[in-house]
């Protein structure tokens, strides 16, 4: 079928359906929800069998929905209704939630019932469900009802577009949008557990309006914190901040505290800039004075940080796994270098195989935009050159992982990748993912970016000159099996998220102990001896870098404009070509069906 994508922005969760869609055999393309009339000529030149919205914040304008079936993907049950359904669910403590997909009709969320999943609920910020349970259960709500539209169709149950015969749930579930009144928190009577509900179902957008520093702002990140660092923590009232780690301020509360990791000025004129950074960043400052209280690598689940270690397995046969779990996964200069840092202090320890862990909803994204950004507002510094700081330390943490020549290294995608963290996976010997994962391994949608992080060296090793060439050029999203299928990646288990560490633990823990291990070690250290000699790891940075100091310094500033929107959030003006192929000459003419 030929089916049209409508959302707000190419969000992950559309690119899940995207990979997914034309896996299964459609021809898909996608419009952005810039305004009637452009959806109305979308629908016009695509002429699509289905229309489907995985995100949107408007509603599909009439003279679309009665010409074209359109199937809305709603992030809440059967019955439920409104914008903020999912917030809703983290704030009210629900111990199952589920995504309806329903058609579009002339009532907000209360159209016919095309299919439904749901799903258990877990203690969780929004956007990590979101990226994981809510996005499976779409999914597979969203295949199940285009199944059924198939269906009825082949049996003559559709008639130009008109409703299908299928049964509509009582729209009893009615809830407005979310206000910042029943977010707020009252650090003076709220416990840490009513407190990071609100942080959690706030996450993304909007934040909890709040104060610190007797600064309004939005708070965004939070994590309870433990026992043993409370009892390290200078005291103090609930509200208080009393100490820093990893860019995030501990906070008191009435039974202990929680560590913020993010903030967003309230203004956009006034302190700090209008977008989410650090929390430590945004406030420098005034919390630079601030105790550090740093973690070790190796310590208790439950004491948070962004850097993680923990070995398993026998000696002689020994498994090290390395997490960072940045946020979003964008990775600034700062945490560029305490991952090398870490990447270093790991190299000392007698392991055989390294698996590197990522995040859990991402793995990485590469460079970090919004510190990027906030650099321009710093005096004497400028975006162009924390840019180019940001890359260098980049480009480090993958030479790192590239010349660790004593042992093997996995690369297990528990979430997305994007960009330079997509070629940061590929700095180990074999990458592993899952099957709800998407990868972006291309730079061009920011700007034009030439990109770095050797992927001139480490992507033609898996596709050859030509795929590496394509495969930067083409710019969409690839799944984690297409990209096993084309050799980017090493394995797709047949798993989602919640199992995937597990299963990739026990098979980096087989992969440490097999007969061959010691074989596998020294070959890998003769090719890359053997590349080294034809061609230095330096060249390949440096023809990287030239060309990224032309895109941070150069006379065109379009990386400067897609980071300036990208940061701020502005709305798209238009779909970008390579997503609306409907706009290609003649991709909606009969004999294109």
């Amino acid at each position: 079928m030929r089916i049209l994508l409508l959302c707000h922005s190419f969000n992950s969760l559309t690119q899940r359906l995207f990979v997914e869609l034309g896996a299964h055999g459609h021809s898909v393309s996608v419009e952005l929800d810039v305004a009637d009339s452009v959806t109305e000529e979308a629908v016009a030149l695509f002429r699509p069998d289905l229309v489907i919205a995985p995100f949107l914040k408007r509603r599909i304008p009439a003279s679309v929905w009665r010409r074209v079936v359109c199937l809305v993907v709603h992030p809440g049950p059967p019955g439920d209704r409104g914008p903020s359904a999912l917030d809703w669910a983290i704030l009210e403590s629900r111990p199952r939630w589920g995504v309806t997909v329903l058609q579009a009709n002339d009532e907000f969320d209360a159209g016919p019932v095309w299919a439904h999943a749901d799903f258990p609920m877990r203690a969780a910020a929004k956007g990590s469900l979101y990226r994981c349970e809510v996005a499976d259960a779409a999914l597979a709500a969203s295949l199940q009802a285009v199944e059924r539209f198939a269906a009825l169709g082949e049996a003559g149950g559709l008639d130009g577009g008109a409703e299908a015969d299928i049964e509509t749930e009582p729209a009893t579930g009615w809830r407005p949008a979310l206000p910042q009144a029943a977010r707020s928190i009252d650090w003076e009577r709220d416990d840490t557990a009513r407190i990071l509900a609100r942080l959690r179902s706030a996450d993304g957008q909007p934040g909890v309006r709040d104060r610190l520093f007797d600064v309004e702002c939005h708070l965004y990140e939070g994590h309870p914190a433990s026992a043993a660092t409370l009892a390290r923590a200078p005291a103090g009232v609930p509200g208080t901040v009393v100490a820093r780690r990893d860019g995030a301020l501990l906070r008191r509360t009435v039974d202990g505290g929680v560590w913020i990791g993010q903030v967003r000025s309230a203004h956009a004129c006034g302190d700090g800039p209008s977008f989410k950074l650090p929390a430590a960043l945004a406030f420098a400052s005034r919390t630079v004075s601030l105790p550090k209280l740093d973690v070790p690598l190796e310590r208790d689940a439950d004491e948070w940080g962004e850097l993680r270690y923990r070995e398993l397995g026998p000696r002689g046969a020994r498994l090290g796994c390395l997490s960072f779990d940045f946020y979003n996964g964008a990775m600034s200069t700062d945490q560029c270098r305490r991952l090398r840092a870490a990447l270093q202090d790991v190299k000392q320890r007698d392991t055989q195989v390294l698996l590197l862990l990522g995040g859990r909803d991402f793995f990485s994204n590469g460079i970090h935009l919004n510190c990027i950004e906030a650099a321009a507002h710093r005096p004497g510094d400028s975006a162009a050159d924390e840019s180019w700081r940001n890359i260098e330390a980049m480009d480090d943490v993958a030479l790192e992982l590239i010349t660790l020549t004593d042992r093997l290294t996995v690369a297990a995608l528990r979430g997305n990748a994007g960009a330079g963290g997509a070629f940061l996976a590929l700095a180990a010997d074999e990458v592993w993912a899952h099957q709800g994962v998407v990868l972006n391994p291309h730079y061009k949608n920011m700007g034009n970016l030439y990109g770095s992080e050797y992927w001139t060296y480490l992507l033609p090793r898996r596709l050859g000159a030509a795929g590496a060439a394509a495969l930067m050029q083409q710019r969409l999203p690839v799944s984690a099996a297409a990209a096993q299928r084309s050799g980017l990646i090493d394995r797709c288990f047949d798993t989602g998220a919640r199992g995937f560490e597990i299963e990739a633990t026990t098979h980096a823990l087989a992969l440490a102990s097999a007969h061959n291990l010691a074989e596998r070690v020294a070959h890998k250290r003769q090719v890359r001896d053997m590349d080294e000699a034809r061609r230095p790891l330096a060249a390949y940075r440096e023809q990287e870098l030239s060309r990224m100091h032309r895109n941070f310094y150069g006379f065109d500033p379009s990386y400067h404009v897609a980071r300036y929107h990208f940061v701020h959030k502005l709305p798209h003006a238009w779909t970008p070509r390579h997503l609306a192929v409907h706009r290609e000459a003649d991709v909606g003419s009969p004999e294109r069906a």
